[in-house]
């Protein structure tokens, strides 16, 4: 049985755990379009439309996003831009925590306050989050403003699946596992294209019953 394609709008997609997401959704059929701020010449011959000059953190970016997406209408956004810098007690940098808060937090709740009449009844917004934001699963400390700042976006999505619920929107927000990507030194226990894989399977699962969790990308279901 064929499956009728998904018109989808992925946020800072360009590279990283976002570009294998719209590689592996465009590959099965999907039309997908993504923003970013800047273009590489590596994205040109990529099956996909891509918005460039879209900075979030910025009312310009997301004034270039709104004029972008025009009238267009998504099955789903999935918002992937984040910031991960090292943030000690010793080393308190309260800027680094604001940029982070920006990026991570306060960005994603600016487009999905931008999109949300861009998303169809039964439409679906997946946050990137991380379980560094999970406050029952900090057993190391340190990271001050990655975890805030994400526990402040899973704050900020669990309203989303409330507020949005009336609109038929499914909101998730999703912990992409350690990955090896630029954003941790090309650490981690798997490489993006599993991550992607998994993260696809989790936003295609999500509907309005399970709207607002918090979830592993392995489909596990992690505390706040």
């Amino acid at each position: 049985m064929s499956r009728t394609p998904l018109n989808l709008l992925l946020i800072g997609a360009n590279r990283g755990i976002g570009l294998e997401l719209a590689t592996q959704f465009a590959a099965r059929g999907d039309n997908v379009t993504i923003s970013c701020r800047h273009l590489d010449d590596s994205l040109e011959a990529l099956p996909f439309d891509i918005i460039t000059d879209v900075d979030i953190t910025t009312d310009a970016g997301l004034n270039n996003l709104k004029e972008a997406v025009d009238d267009q209408q998504f099955d789903g956004v999935f918002c992937i831009a984040g910031l991960l810098e090292k943030v000690t007690l010793d080393e308190l940098d309260i800027e680094s925590i604001r940029r982070q808060f920006e990026v991570n937090a306060l960005a994603p709740l600016r487009v999905a306050a931008l999109l949300k009449d861009h998303i169809k009844p039964n439409g679906k917004l997946a946050l990137m989050t991380s379980r560094m934001g999970s406050i029952e699963d900090n057993g190391s400390g340190g990271s001050y403003g990655y975890r805030m700042s994400k526990t402040a976006l899973n704050a900020a999505g669990k309203s989303l699946a409330i507020d949005l619920a009336e609109q038929k929107i499914a909101v998730a927000l999703l912990h992409p596992g350690y990955v090896r990507t630029r954003m941790t030194q090309f650490n981690g226990l798997m490489d993006s294209d599993e991550s992607a894989k998994l993260l696809i399977e989790r936003f295609d699962g999500l509907n309005l019953e399970n709207s607002g969790s918090f979830w592993h990308a392995n489909g596990e279901l992690l505390p706040w």
